[in-house]
């Protein structure tokens, strides 16, 4: 097959994460790209066994991949709230619900295999069923493949002489299945038994009988010869030469602010407050500092962001990463560095909102509040990732025009992007674009004030320690000649105006908007152009391939790439697909209201459906 999707579902206590991102990095080890999503509760812990508490992790793997997929064609489903969650989708309450190829999360010739141990009629009953016979009562199609081990039961045989006891040796149950599943595609165990040593090198103790576990899962599908057929794929070379690795988008975040820090010859500095799911970019920064990182973990978000200002101030490479709440605090933070025109990075992982909202979920929903959620005139710059890959190329692009143009950049990334991983190729530092922090010129030691600009209309960079550059920054407006406090009304117009100048001329340093074609030679709607930004990009060129569309997914929001008008008029219908109730196609019609702009809209927590996407733009109704 060229691709596959594998869907791993159990209880929250069930390691069905780990399960998961230790298939894909096995599958990236083998040379196929990967796309995955991460699927778990809201809820810090609900009851073992119980609908609310279902967590899953979803992976597409093979050639030319663009999403974790809309269905699954494998599903590893560990107790029967798994088995219900999967069947009925996003209609599972529903009491009289059966299995349903529009809401199922699997297509009615996958492959199910299903812990028989975990269907008692207890399990039964905190999952909601009313008969015994859960794959009767789900409505399960003849033409999907149950396959029923007794997981649970084989788990305790394998380790019955470990010494282990009950509760730990239930835990290994995932190891079995992920054995079960290496077997079903074929992949050598000696990877995935380096895998889980790797995983597992700071204790030491569970490495030997996660491996016996796992090794017997393989080898209970290859002794029983089972009655399924098992799947290989077909690796394709990648274009470019180099060494790969599966990494998660905060992750990726992480290190392209390091990789920036070390190319501009700057101290990396980091003042953040926890907050899901953007906690695990101080994580990772936390322990690198090997690589002259600072990591302070503040108070609140407030004090998180005004320690990274006093940072910039310094001479520091200065950022704060939160999600939407949290960049609702930080707003009048921001609002300080725009007056004081210093570089910052806020990195804003969106969840669904507002207020607590959804928090392990995904929404693209802060894009009005990143480009107008301060008080007055108070431009910065906008721009956002859009695969878990590319979060890296993004954060580091976000310094880049920080420290060159000395503006706060808001980097938007989402839940989606930050826990899904994807296959990325680790560049070298001299392959990484030139970062040139704005400096004070030598002529000007001895008469220097925060108002003098270059000839882009950049103000200069001069910090503590800077003998003859001494100088007061305020957010206080200021005399635009003078730097010193002003009220006059017509120099803060004329402040107002350098200001959002300044910003305007950061288009002549992005590139131009590029039109994705679709693959192959259909072109069957040539005059259509789905449009998109940020997360969508994969969903969105997935159902351009399968329309015969062009897409033009949008990384660079403020300012617009400057030939963004000329692109979207040369198309009949545009449709900006977001997942919000439309904040980019509202902020493209005033940019541009002379171009009518379709939307096609989702908020469910969820990244989009190609097949929903394709079904709009035909005109079948979702």
């Amino acid at each position: 097959m060229k691709n596959i999707v594998v869907r791993f579902c159990g209880d929250s206590g069930d390691g069905m994460q780990l399960t998961g991102n230790l298939f894909s990095s096995l599958s990236a080890i083998l040379g196929h790209e990967i796309s995955t999503l991460p699927d778990f509760p809201a809820e810090i812990r609900a009851p073992q066994g119980t609908l609310g508490g279902v967590s899953g992790f979803q992976v597409e793997l093979g050639s030319e991949v663009y999403t974790p997929g809309d269905k699954a064609d494998v599903i590893v489903a560990m107790n029967a709230a798994a088995l219900k969650v999967c069947t009925l989708g996003s209609h599972f309450n529903h009491p009289n619900a059966h299995f349903d190829d529009e809401f199922s999360l699997y297509h009615r010739h996958a492959i199910v295999i299903v812990d028989t141990d975990s269907l008692t009629d207890k399990d039964l009953e905190k999952a909601q069923y009313h008969t015994q016979n859960p794959f009767e009562e789900l409505g399960i199609p003849e033409s999907v493949q149950i396959v029923p081990v007794a997981l649970t039961t084989l788990t305790k045989e394998a380790l019955k002489d470990s010494g282990l006891d009950n509760k730990t040796m239930l835990k290994s149950r995932n190891m079995f299945a992920l054995g079960l599943i290496c077997w079903l595609f074929d992949e050598p165990m000696d990877e995935a038994i380096h895998l889980l040593e790797d995983k597992f090198k700071k204790k030491p103790a569970l490495i030997a009988p996660n491996t016996k576990v796992m090794v017997d899962g393989y080898n209970y599908g290859n002794n029983l010869s089972l009655s399924i057929n098992q799947i290989r794929l077909d690796g394709q070379p990648k274009e470019a030469h180099g060494t790969y690795t599966s990494i998660a988008g905060n992750k990726a975040t992480a290190w392209g602010l390091i990789a920036a820090a070390e190319k501009a010859g700057k101290h990396l500095f980091l003042g953040s407050y926890p907050i899901t799911p953007a906690t695990d970019i101080m994580h990772e920064l936390a322990g690198r500092k090997d690589m002259n990182v600072m990591v302070v973990q503040a108070e609140d978000e407030i004090a998180g962001v005004c320690t990274a200002i006093g940072a910039a101030f310094a001479g520091d490479l200065a950022c704060t990463s939160t999600s939407g709440p949290g960049l609702s605090l930080k707003s009048e933070a921001i609002g300080l560095a725009v007056m004081a025109e210093l570089p910052l990075v806020v990195i804003d992982v969106q969840r669904g909102g507002p207020s607590t909202g959804l928090p392990t979920k995904t929404e693209q929903t802060d894009l009005l509040q990143a480009l107008y959620g301060r008080n007055g005139e108070c431009p910065a710059v906008v721009i956002a990732a859009s695969t878990s890959a590319n979060c890296f190329d993004f954060a580091y692009e976000a310094c880049r025009l920080a420290l060159e143009n000395m503006t706060p950049v808001i980097l938007l990334t989402d839940t989606y992007l930050a826990n899904g991983t994807a296959l990325w190729r680790i560049p070298k530092m001299a392959e990484l674009p030139a970062i040139k922090p704005q400096s004070v010129p030598e002529e000007l030691k001895g008469r220097f004030n925060p108002a003098l600009r270059d000839a882009r209309g950049v103000r200069y960079w001069a910090f503590p320690g800077m003998e003859g550059y001494e100088h007061r920054n305020i957010g206080l407006e200021r005399d635009a000649e003078k730097g010193t406090i002003s009220t006059n009304p017509e120099n803060h117009e004329r402040m107002v105006r350098a200001r959002q100048a300044k910003i305007a001329q950061v288009a002549d340093s992005i590139p131009a908007l590029q039109v994705i074609k679709p693959s192959g030679d259909s072109r069957q709607l040539s005059d259509t152009l789905l449009v998109g930004w940020g997360s969508t990009e994969g969903h969105l060129h997935a159902a351009a391939n399968e329309l015969g569309c062009d897409l033009a997914q949008f990384n660079y929001i403020l300012p617009l790439p400057k030939n963004t008008h000329e692109v979207l008029s040369t198309y009949k219908r545009i449709i900006v697909c977001e997942l919000n109730t439309g904040q980019f196609a509202a902020y493209l019609r005033a940019q541009f209201p002379d171009l009518k702009i379709e939307q096609y809209n989702e908020i469910q927590g969820q990244p989009f459906a190609v097949e929903r996407i394709v079904k709009y733009v035909q005109g079948v109704k979702n």
